[in-house]
């Protein structure tokens, strides 16, 4: 048995520990809820750009078909890209795992081609690399508040690995925010853009100058908050999982310096009843 200065020290140790992962779980919480408030500000915005695109993806030929939008145009597929959306940091517990799972589960059996990736994020990164991947690009540090100005690199990366041939498909790959308790592991189609299901079908409207200036311009703008919906959605997901693992790690450290106590009591106790039976028996030997 660990003597009783071991047992204290210990009970410190995990006691400070304890103080950290908690001061951990209340930034965390705090970031949480600005990262919610930003996620379901975002989302009718994206769903309503979604639907005028299909929308405007329903214009006949003559007034200007889908063929001639290169961002629209499905081809055989050959070769496909992913971005993949991490956090840089860790102590999310299963959430960078799920998220890194899912899409090597694409690369390795369901894709069928080979795979560039475009790694955003520390953690997928590092995996990628260190599993010998083909990244592409990669982007680090984009921090909490992530603005559409951060975005537009790894949109403009993307479309141009599409425009020019080396992707027939790129896929995002990221952690969709739930609520606070579960995320789930998302995989979503940027390029080439699919109309979405249940737009509306074209209707006569005036648009200014035309309706193919109108969705030229609105393309490349779909994927970049297709892109920033996603890190948004990965970032809500990280400090919810964040702040649920520190939470869970300061109950167990709770729990861990009550069973720490417990043991220290009884060692302390088993030192108090030997030192009575050592005064007892010097007693009796000089009585004698």
């Amino acid at each position: 048995m660990a003597s009783t200065r071991e047992i204290r020290r210990r009970i410190r140790s995990v006691d400070n520990i304890s103080k950290i992962t908690h001061a951990m779980e209340m930034v965390s919480a705090a970031k949480m809820r600005r990262a919610q408030q930003r996620v379901l500000a975002s989302r009718p915005y994206s769903d309503r750009l979604a639907a005028v695109i299909g929308d405007l993806s329903a214009i006949p030929v003559e007034a200007g078909a889908d063929e001639s939008y290169p961002l629209l145009e499905q081809r055989p597929m050959q070769r496909s890209a992913v971005i993949l959306i991490t956090p840089d940091k860790g102590l999310t517990g299963a959430l960078n795992t799920n998220v890194i799972r899912r899409a090597s589960r694409y690369v390795l059996g369901e894709a069928g081609v080979p795979v560039e990736m475009i790694a955003v994020g520390k953690k997928g990164r590092d995996f990628m690399v260190r599993t010998r991947q083909d990244v592409v690009a990669e982007f680090v540090g984009l921090g909490d508040n992530v603005t559409l100005d951060a975005v537009r690199p790894i949109a403009e990366v993307a479309t141009a690995d599409f425009l020019s041939g080396k992707a027939d498909a790129v896929y995002v790959v990221y952690a969709e925010f739930v609520n606070t308790l579960v995320q789930h592991p998302a995989m979503r189609q940027v390029l080439p853009i699919v109309r979405p299901e249940g737009a509306g079908e074209y209707t006569d409207y005036i648009f200014e100058p035309s309706p193919r200036a109108v969705l030229e311009q609105l393309l490349p703008r779909y994927v970049e908050i297709q892109i920033y919906q996603a890190l948004l959605e990965s970032t809500a997901s990280e400090h919810s999982a964040r702040m649920v693992s520190m939470r869970n790690a300061t109950e167990n450290a709770r729990e861990l310096v009550g069973d720490l106590r417990l043991t220290y009591n009884k060692a302390r106790q088993a030192q108090i009843t030997q030192e009575v039976a050592e005064i007892s028996a010097g007693a009796n030997a000089l009585g004698g």
